[in-house]
Parts: C-alpha cells; structure tokens; sequence
C-alpha cells in the first residue's frame, strides 16, 4: 500500500464541500470550509495522521485509498487539495 499525503489548503478552499462526497474523510469544520478527519468514515476504521502547517491541513495516510483522496482532489473547484505519494 502506498504512503500518501493529503495537503488541504485552507486559503483557496470556499466551501463548496465536493471533496465530502468522494472520501468520508473530509468534514466540515467549524469556520464552514473543509477539514480531514481520519476517523471520518463511519465504515472504514482508519488510521492517518492530521496535523497543522501554516493554516493548512496536512494528513498522512498508509493504506489503499489514495484513489478516493484523488477523486477528491479532482473534484474541488478550486484546486485546494493536493495527494501525493511519499516515502514511508
């Protein structure tokens, strides 16, 4: 399985919550824009690490669901969320 991480920049990010309906791991936070929560899937129990940078959300992930945090990413308007594979 891959390592990946997940970069959701907040800044660009508007609301428009397309990545909720691709992978269960992007919430709603309380400022109404988008977050990563690892325990978000009420079917898959998860395992990631979420952290803040710089206003970002930044989580990190080692299992098969890369590919939902892709269609995610493709699916937001405004290009706030960043996957990319990285080395365990």
């Amino acid at each position: 399985m891959p390592t990946y991480q997940v970069t959701l920049k907040k800044e660009p990010c508007d609301g428009v919550f397309a990545c909720l309906t691709r992978d269960p791991r992007f919430v709603e936070d309380d400022d109404g824009l988008a977050t990563i929560d690892s325990d978000g899937d009420p079917v898959y129990d998860g395992d990631g690490e979420v952290r803040e940078e710089n206003g970002d959300v930044i989580a990190t992930f080692d299992d098969d669901r890369i590919e939902e945090a892709r269609q995610a990413a493709a699916a937001c308007p405004t290009n706030a969320i960043v996957v990319e594979e990285v080395d365990a």
